[in-house]
């Protein structure tokens, strides 16, 4: 059956097509999102969903949400996105955080020139009827110091075209590598020397707590007398009233804002001021950037809905359609490793390590530790899945742990588990094989080649004589056939274990004749989607 996706905001007829294209079951309703209640009412049998802004993603609409898988945003800010409940919910959240990125760099540049040159008060000074060319005298770009706060995407767009202009260009940025600082010819600076140094700031950053108010009134008050800002980034990154006092002041000779602390912005302490302009958020209100945004956001939820990849996730890494084909097998043998020690831990969890070997190592093991930790939590939490992991295994205060290594045995690579109670510690290995088939090739410390069945019985016992009989008597005279057995053991008269491979599950009775037998530490029945 064709996924099932509803999009719910305006995108473009191009963008609906893809979704029909690539074989998803589209409904193309694009007032929908207005309506809570319609929205509501209809959001159940639907598999993916695709917004703007106008739709509002709630923990009410994620909870009527029986069959939601993913929230593809066409833009970058999904403040109308519930994501800690999304995360809970299991459902990915995906943004397009490239498709507006040359509009909103463009745009920023435009409101520096616009503030430089002082165009819209000119503007309307002259459609008034007035002649003031001595009222309006500007500045040049050329020469002058761009100070950019944040060199992501955006920034080092900005920063690219502030160049093309001939203006020095310097950049803070806690992230930026002087490699990539060099390679876009920016300055990398620290923060006050950006504020001493520059003739106009540019802001390009997302609104965190680290960085509300990173131009603050203490900041402001550092930069360089007759500086212009500009805000096309997130409102709340520079302190509105503080600004509009330094423009007061003198301190600041004009700004450029598109974004607000509140918005829509009907008010703002910078309304009025001289030389300050501002837009109603236009950033990414260009017909390129909306087009962008709207395919890329069908080909990444068409993406994720048939072939698993997941692209610009916030709440789950990424993992390419490539990497999914590879990784497939890989991320079925994580669920498959985690799943059996959840089935085998009563007790509460205290600490999860993960070892990656050989080819296992070079994956995507941000994905392979979310396939992991699903697995260990699912036979607890039936609907815990790659994307609510992480967040149960972090409320549950589950401390995980990754390693890596090169190869160091017989397999090109594998995975080992090992999870740690108050009472003991269980560990157990796999890879998988070329056959594209997940095996188990260690529980214990005891070297194993098992195949992964939907039914198996897991058995330890000392190593002595019947207890293969034990099993196959029992089994037999209970009318349970055994489609396959493993055995493995330490050492002669050590610690042995047997898997089972059976049918259908082990009824209870005869797994409490086999406990009652004495002949076992341990009787487990496992179950695994295969």
């Amino acid at each position: 059956m064709a996924p099932r996706g509803l999009v719910s905001d305006k995108l473009s007829e191009t963008a609906v097509q893809i979704f029909r294209d690539r074989g998803i079951e589209v409904d193309f309703q694009p007032d929908l999102g207005k309506d809570k209640d319609a929205l509501l009412a209809a959001i159940a049998t639907y598999d993916g969903l695709a917004i703007r802004s106008a739709t509002k993603v709630t923990e009410k609409i994620l909870n009527a949400a029986e069959n939601l898988k993913v929230v593809a945003r066409a833009g970058i800010g999904v403040d109308n996105v519930d994501i800690p409940t999304s995360s809970k919910k299991g459902v990915i959240v995906m943004n397009t955080p490239f498709g507006n990125s040359i509009t909103t760099a463009e745009h920023a540049m435009g409101m520096m020139l616009a503030v430089a040159r002082q165009l819209p008060a000119a503007n309307d000074s002259t459609q008034s009827g007035k002649w003031e060319k001595s009222r309006f005298m500007g500045v040049e770009l050329t020469a002058k110091v761009l100070g950019v706060i944040g060199c992501g995407n955006i920034g080092s767009i900005a920063a690219d075209r502030a160049k093309g202009l001939k203006m020095k260009v310097v950049g803070y940025d806690p992230f930026l590598s002087q490699e990539r600082a060099d390679k876009l010819g920016i300055e990398k600076v620290e923060l006050d020397e950006l504020l001493a140094r520059s003739d106009f700031i540019t802001l390009h950053v997302p609104l965190t707590d680290k960085t509300r108010y990173i131009l603050s009134k203490e900041n402001i008050a550092k930069t360089k007398k007759g500086v212009r800002i500009i805000n096309c980034a997130r409102g709340g990154l520079v302190d509105e009233a503080a600004l509009a006092e330094a423009i007061k002041s003198g301190h600041v000779a004009g700004a450029g804002f598109d974004v607000f602390e509140v918005e829509p912005a009907t008010d703002s302490p910078l309304f009025g001021l001289p030389n300050v302009v501002c837009t109603p958020h236009l950033g990414a209100a260009t017909t390129e950037a909306q087009e962008n945004v709207a395919l890329q956001v069908a080909e990444q939820m068409s993406d994720y809905l048939l072939t698993g990849a997941v692209t610009n996730a916030l709440n789950m890494p990424s993992v390419t359609a490539e990497e999914a084909k590879v990784m497939g097998p890989w991320i079925q043998l994580a669920g498959h490793i985690g799943a059996f020690v959840g089935q085998l831990t009563d007790e509460p969890i205290k600490a999860v390590n993960i070892l990656y070997d050989g080819v296992a190592a070079e994956m995507n093991l941000a994905a392979l530790d979310c396939a992991v930790i699903a697995g260990l939590l699912k036979p607890s939490n039936p609907d815990v899945n790659m994307v609510s992991a992480p967040v149960i295994a972090r409320d549950r205060g589950i401390k995980t742990s990754t390693t890596t290594q090169g190869k160091s045995g017989v397999f090109d690579g594998y995975i080992k588990l090992t999870v740690v109670t108050d009472k003991r510690e269980r560990s157990i290995a796999g890879t998988v094989f070329s056959d594209g088939k997940p095996r188990f090739i260690q529980i214990k410390g005891i070297n194993i080649d098992a195949e992964i069945g939907s039914h198996m019985l897991y058995t330890t016992n000392k190593d002595v004589p019947g207890i293969i009989g034990a099993l196959g008597a029992t089994m037999g005279a209970n009318g349970v056939n055994i489609a396959n057995f493993t055995l493995g053991r330490h050492d002669v008269g050590g610690d042995a274990i047997a898997l089972l491979y059976v049918d259908n599950p082990v009824p209870v009775h005869v797994l409490e004749e086999l406990r009652n037998s004495g002949l076992f530490h341990m009787v487990n029945p496992l179950e695994f989607e295969v």
